[in-house]
């Protein structure tokens, strides 16, 4: 397991600044570039995981990288290239400080807050007599607060996100336009393949010149959860738990070993086999999601394979 990236420490030309998140590493460089790196890190309720799964960093990536490249012409984004299958480069963007979350179906925390008796997710009623998995009428928003690493995000209604002046109404309103848009293009992506978008979310940025545009990952396990659309009448009808597409594997392997990232508790021990199931687990959704087979990088030398080809594609804008 040594041959993954779990944190980096680049000094590219014209770097300013670095911010680690809980998964990504962005290199801010001179004249508003940066370069984002998905290291294999593992993050499950908000804590990230101690040790690093092998090829998920490149799947996170190029996931995303195709997913913009496939809604790029109804809502524009950062990218500019991908010159390593760990990294991408694109445009400085101040990031809004929510996390635009849209649910089509009552499943992860909202089906855990609905078990709970609420009826209200972040501001938006939730039907009665719904049962766990089933379709909402339409999908919800319910955004939350980006946290730092290692900070858990938190639930927030809409209302208070124009009260508390965290984006504007003029800019709140484009964000939910853009995160319909994407969400229904990413369920016409997924029925191609078999799968149902079940849920997701969308980060946002403006550029220099206040163009809004969408960043960081999309349709990626980490950030949604997909079904399989093969049974999946069959099993809600049965009340049978969904075959599914995420990291929610992780989540309730962490939950049967009593971890839910809860003050006190443990993060628990990961053996190698474990970890090598993940990384299946994870190449697998790469290439249900995608429809394409997963090719792996070379991670002989993987932090001298990103350098040298970040250091390549920077030195090619120069020319």
């Amino acid at each position: 397991m040594s041959n993954t990236i779990i944190d980096t420490n680049f000094n590219f030309p014209g770097q300013k600044n670095v911010y680690k998140g809980k998964v990504r590493e962005v290199y801010h460089l001179e004249n508003d570039i940066l370069v984002m790196i998905a290291t294999d890190r593992l993050s499950a309720f908000d804590v990230v995981m101690p040790k690093g799964i092998p090829y998920k960093g490149q799947i996170l990536n190029q996931i995303a990288t195709k997913m913009m490249a496939d809604t790029s012409d109804i809502v524009p984004n950062w990218l500019m290239a991908t010159p390593d299958p760990n990294v991408a480069v694109g445009h400085a963007c101040e990031p809004f400080k929510v996390e635009m979350v849209i649910r089509g179906y009552l499943s992860g925390h909202a089906a855990r807050e609905y078990k709970l008796g609420k009826r209200e997710l972040c501001g938006v009623a939730m039907p009665e007599g719904m049962k766990e998995n089933d379709k909402f009428p339409e999908p919800i928003i319910t955004p939350a607060t980006k946290a730092e690493m290692g900070d858990h995000d938190e639930d927030i209604s809409r209302e208070d996100i124009l009260k508390k002046g965290i984006v504007s109404e003029a800019d709140y309103l484009v964000l939910e336009q853009y995160t319909k848009a994407l969400f229904q293009r990413g369920t016409e992506i997924a029925a191609k393949r078999g799968l149902i978008l079940v849920d997701t979310k969308y980060e946002f940025g403006k550029t220099n010149e206040g163009k809004i545009v969408l960043i960081d990952e999309i349709h990626t396990p980490d950030s949604s959860r997909f079904f399989y659309t093969e049974g999946y009448a069959e099993r809600q009808e049965k009340g049978e738990a969904q075959k599914q597409l995420s990291k929610e594997f992780v989540r309730q392997w962490l939950i049967s070993n009593d971890f839910q990232g809860l003050p006190g508790q443990t993060v628990p021990e990961m053996s190698d086999d474990y970890i090598t199931t993940v990384s299946d687990r994870y190449i697998e959704l790469y290439e249900n999601i995608t429809g394409e087979t997963f090719v792996k990088g070379d991670i002989s030398a993987i932090q001298d394979r990103i350098e040298n080809n970040v250091l390549e594609y920077l030195n090619s804008l120069e020319k």
